[in-house]
């Protein structure tokens, strides 16, 4: 192909990708600035990011500071713990793997990791022995991506400062995976709910097994880059960190104060010796990124950029809606779904620092907050609440728009 052609061939695809790229307006609303002005000014709420979104329109508003003591004002770009939220994106990798058939949701995870083909499950204690009964229900990928497999939050061996899971001191996945199979179950697979870190690292050794990488470099390839989320990661570069959302503690009616790190997750950050890839928590993030992934989902697979991640009804049948039985709420592959979908109903996660971002397909609409803080009061909810209201209400004035395209008679 020559050059010319090869431009021509250039410029119509940047074309096409322009033409699906979504024109993201300022709403011209400051209602969340608004509402937490007054928490942020007395110290009770250092800084936090907070977006709202409805169909192309959109409300960003960047309050108080990553570090108070620095006087660094936060941003969209800096880096913070996102904790569970990383659970979401281990459900569009087992999603992935489910539309391109190379798995089903109601596989034995024994299939794909024997150790798991006899479990057994706690069955109490008397006079200080233990009793274990062989499980009778099959484990599925779906069991332990909806956190009905029975599992504990996070796993643990007995051998010296070894743990499964993510976070500092942790283990690899297929690590975790295999501490967990030779460990009692709390209870009938698919009969209670036990929110689980362990359960979803399961899913992500599925994965592994399926793809023959590991996972975090499965959601690089497939998740990540193609989204553009190039602050997304487990290990932050030290440049990153100088960015980084710091932690605080909430207090009653006081100032929040800075805290180092919280135990689950010590500095150095991005000490790979000590820090291991967890699909259940510790993936970091910035605001910008995260909108990329959230946008994802609620544009039913197709990233703000064009790029397709997952077909529209993969989202539709088994991320946006529960996959669990009725009576045991809703859940679907590493996040909170509605039992039933319906256009009021909303999909998404949260984490442990406080973070959220949930979505609504059908009216396309998001709502993210970001901030790092422990525990407390949080006096700032039904004023960030109500924000939260007067903005989806808010009726967009479309008169120009109208009149420019002719639909104003």
């Amino acid at each position: 192909m020559n050059i010319r052609k090869l431009f021509a061939v250039s410029t119509a695809f940047v074309l096409a990708g322009s033409c699906w790229a979504v024109a993201v307006r300022d709403s011209g609303t400051t209602f969340a600035q608004e509402a937490l002005a007054p928490y942020v000014e007395n110290g009770q709420l250092p800084g936090a990011i907070c977006v709202f979104y409805k169909d192309g329109v959109q409300e960003t508003c960047c309050i108080g500071y990553s570090d108070v003591a620095a006087k660094r004002k936060i941003t969209a770009d800096d880096v913070y713990m996102q904790c569970s939220q990383t659970k979401g994106f281990c459900g569009v990798t087992i999603a992935k793997l489910v539309e391109e058939g190379k798995i089903t949701l109601d596989d034995p995870v024994s299939k794909y990791l024997p150790e798991f083909a006899t479990l057994w499950v706690n069955g109490g204690e008397s006079n200080g022995v233990k009793t274990l009964i062989k499980a009778k229900n099959v484990l599925t990928i779906r069991n332990v991506l909806n956190h009905t497999g029975g599992f504990p939050f996070e796993i643990c061996a007995k051998q010296g400062n070894l743990k499964g899971g993510g976070w500092s001191g942790g283990a690899p996945i297929r690590q975790t995976a295999a501490i967990a199979a030779a460990s009692p179950l709390l209870f009938e697979p698919g009969t209670k709910v036990q929110y689980s870190n362990t359960g979803i690292d399961i899913g992500a050794a599925v994965v592994e097994v399926v793809t023959g990488q590991h996972w975090e470099d499965y959601l690089q390839q497939n998740v990540l880059d193609p989204l553009g989320m190039t602050s997304t990661t487990f290990w932050p570069t030290d440049e990153q960190l100088k960015t980084q959302v710091e932690m605080y503690d909430c207090h009653q009616d006081a100032p929040a104060t800075w805290k180092s790190e919280n135990p689950m997750e010590q500095r150095p950050y991005n000490d790979r010796g000590r820090i291991f890839a967890s699909a259940g928590a510790g993936l970091w993030t910035t605001a910008n990124d995260q909108l990329k992934f959230y946008k994802m989902l609620m544009n039913l697979g197709v990233g703000d950029n064009g790029v397709r991640i997952l077909k529209e009804e993969t989202v539709k049948s088994i991320l946006a809606v529960s996959t669990r039985p009725e009576a045991l709420g809703g859940y679907s592959l590493g996040l909170a779904a509605p039992v039933k979908d319906g256009e009021d109903q909303w999909f998404g996660h949260g984490g442990a620092w406080g973070t959220n971002c949930m979505v609504n397909w059908h009216k396309k609409e998001l709502k993210l907050w970001a901030v790092q803080l422990n525990g407390g009061p949080r006096p700032w909810d039904a004023a960030h609440t109500a924000a939260e209201q007067k903005f989806f209400k808010y009726v967009i004035d479309n008169t120009g728009a109208d009149a420019y395209t002719g639909r104003v008679k």
